[in-house]
């Protein structure tokens, strides 16, 4: 694990429609105060999700944007990074 993993913020076990709003806005409140250019959200303990995680992980990266920062998404379940590349925003998502 690398030292930006390990400063990482861990996404929630369960992410879905019923609670993307409260999600988004407890991780957007945790990674905009984190100081440096490129910021890390560890996907690793993401288990139950929807749709609903790649509009989460979208908002998240222009929250970022508008502070000059960057998201990296760090150990991205296989079935996420599936749905992030159907929608065609993979290269907006880099892990």
């Amino acid at each position: 694990m690398s030292v930006s993993e390990t400063a990482a913020i861990p996404m929630p076990e369960q992410l879905t429609l019923s609670g993307a709003a409260q999600t988004l806005e407890r991780l957007r409140d945790s990674l905009v105060r984190q100081a440096g250019p490129t910021v890390v959200l560890n996907a690793d303990p993401l288990k139950v999700f929807d749709t609903s995680a790649v509009a989460v992980l979208l908002e998240l990266r222009n929250a970022l944007l508008t502070q000059g920062k960057t998201l990296q998404v760090a150990r991205m379940p296989q079935r996420l990074q599936a749905l992030v590349t159907l929608y065609g925003v993979a290269e907006l998502l880099p892990a």
